[in-house]
């Protein structure tokens, strides 16, 4: 059993960065979701299975209500399980492995399609992603400015108080114009970023939607951008962030360029100082599973 506590010292941020392409040259995994909703409550059910590295089952509740009576609005459970045998490896934290998992997956994509001077980074979000968002971009990118924006000003305040080179701001669309890279982590339905906020050079990392009618930026800001994914598979048919705008006919299966799998043939990739990159965060199940394979192994070696 590896707890919150006794494994995040062990881990690394661009280390993650490296495993997770390293476990992308493995086979495309098997992956499995199911979704149960009871309005506003979600629970989501995600397995993975990857060929070399083992399986997983990662079961995680989204209870928005939460945070008014002080709990998290998230919790879950993570189970790892051996390639060889099948036999229980490891029940890791959930708030572990999510916490790396979702700022790592959308740190490997900054890394191939951010320009690598970006030196303003704008979080939309100030929760707890938020705050992972600040950590994992703050080590690859070491002499960047941030800038948080929240609905509420008092929550992005309270996590620029808690990092050094970090200001809140309250006018998102002057914070949009004026970064280099937006990474935004919310629970809205109704977009929040527009196309024509945005300038060539940047790059826009969502996160935040998770199902089928959640969404973080607009039709506009698709058109505008070279469209990346983590994975087919978990997004363009599950997510509203794509699963909208294919539906309505804005945009074709095509308009997505790449995901993690195409970083082997060198097709995830930033083409040119000015274009605008776009990547949506998935974080499908194996992912959690490369993610959990790596602290295990940290753990092991400790």
């Amino acid at each position: 059993m590896i707890g919150f506590e006794a494994g995040e010292p062990l881990l690394d941020w661009l280390e993650l960065t490296r495993a997770l392409e390293a476990g992308h040259h493995l086979p495309r995994p098997e992956i499995a979701d199911t979704f149960l909703y009871r309005d506003p409550d979600t629970l989501l059910t995600r397995s993975a299975l990857i060929d070399g590295m083992g399986m997983l089952v990662k079961a995680a509740t989204i209870f928005p209500g939460n945070p008014a009576a002080g709990a998290a609005a998230v919790n879950g459970a993570v189970n790892l399980f051996s390639d060889a045998t099948g036999m229980l490896e490891a029940l890791i934290d959930f708030h572990l492995v999510t916490k790396w998992k979702t700022a790592c997956d959308s740190l490997l994509a900054a890394q191939r399609l951010a320009r690598p001077d970006s030196r303003s980074i704008l979080i939309i979000g100030a929760g707890t992603v938020g705050r992972s968002l600040r950590e994992a971009y703050g080590a690859a990118f070491p002499e960047a400015r941030f800038t948080v924006w929240n609905r509420s000003p008092e929550g992005a305040e309270r996590l620029a108080q808690d990092y050094r080179d970090t200001e809140a701001v309250r006018d998102l669309e002057w914070a949009v114009e004026g970064a280099d890279i937006v990474t935004s982590a919310t629970m809205t339905t109704a977009p929040l970023i527009r196309g024509e906020w945005l300038h060539p050079g940047q790059h826009i990392d969502l996160i935040g939607a998770y199902r089928a009618d959640m969404r973080e930026a607009d039709d506009a800001a698709l058109l505008r951008a070279r469209v990346f994914v983590d994975s087919r598979e978990t997004t363009l048919g599950h997510i509203g962030e794509l699963m909208i705008p294919l539906r309505e006919g804005v945009i074709s299966p095509e308009h997505v360029v790449a995901d993690f799998y195409d970083l082997p043939a060198g097709r995830f990739a930033r083409q040119g100082d000015d274009e605008i990159t776009l990547f949506k965060n998935g974080g499908g199940a194996h992912l959690d599973l490369m993610t959990s394979r790596y602290i295990l192994d940290a753990w092991r070696a400790r």
